[in-house]
């Protein structure tokens, strides 16, 4: 892998050579490891977003959004359309993601040095922290129907940027520079989420910016989660829902 070829490609570009080529790696992690809990709590949600299925059977006005983007990011077959974006974002708000100082972006974009030179990496939904303008989580859109590429190392990418990013705005704020981060991160499959804990340290994205192997494997963990129905009917079903939704609430923790 020391000997792939690196190249400074956008983040959009980045594929499974790009990981290998950076020494980066998947680690499944059941529920219990990876949340760190004995066992997953209730979601801090209105109760008709766990008991009611159809946006029309809600009372609730912020309900029937929330719902009715649930419908349009499971029926979204354009890659460009921004539905799974708009459900990300919604479904932060409801779930507490996004409370003061937090705010939710939809394709930012950010600087990226890889291999010496300035590329761009596009984050499809982010959560921003304002008092410190870090970016503190991020979500990436599965377009593999539309042709693309896999959803993975375009994650990876953005989260190096992301970190990139947040340590220009520490130091010029006169904040030291971080010598780690975990950056959480989720992949939308549809409304089926997959959920990431990345680990970067200086040493790690100096190479990337430099264009070099790091002989320090970056083990990344990850939680798919274990759901009754087909993972395509994402959080239609009461019973997915519930699950997944218990999932984000204990994803909450990693996300400061």
């Amino acid at each position: 892998m020391a000997n792939i070829t690196r190249s400074a490609k956008s983040g959009s570009e980045w594929t499974h050579n790009e990981t290998d080529a950076y020494n980066v790696h998947l680690s499944f992690e059941d529920a219990t490891t990876f949340f760190r809990v004995a066992q997953l709590r209730a979601p801090a949600v209105d109760n008709e977003i766990l008991t009611v299925e159809h946006a029309d059977n809600t009372v609730s006005d912020v309900n029937f959004h929330l719902l009715s983007l649930l419908d349009l990011a499971m029926s979204a077959s354009n890659p460009e359309e921004s539905a799974i974006g708009d459900f990300a974002v919604c479904l932060f708000n409801a779930l507490g993601y996004t409370r003061r100082p937090r705010v939710a972006r939809t394709r930012q974009e950010l600087r990226f040095l890889i291999c010496g030179e300035f590329n761009y990496a596009k984050l499809d939904v982010s959560v921003i922290h304002r008092r410190l303008d870090d970016i503190i989580l991020l979500v990436q859109e599965d377009k593999r129907l539309g042709g693309r590429t896999d959803a993975y190392p375009q994650l990876i990418a953005g989260a190096i940027a992301a970190y990139q990013a947040n340590q220009t705005t520490r130091t010029a704020s006169g904040l030291p520079r971080l010598q780690s981060l975990v950056v959480p991160g989720i992949i939308l499959v549809g409304t089926s989420p997959t959920f990431y804990k990345i680990p970067l340290t200086e040493e790690f994205v100096r190479c990337v910016e430099r264009g070099d192997y790091p002989n320090t494997p970056t083990i990344v963990s990850f939680h798919l989660p274990d759901l009754p129905r087909p993972r395509a009917e994402g959080m239609k079903p009461l019973d997915n829902r519930r699950i997944i939704l218990r999932c984000y609430e204990a994803f909450k923790v990693f996300v400061s």
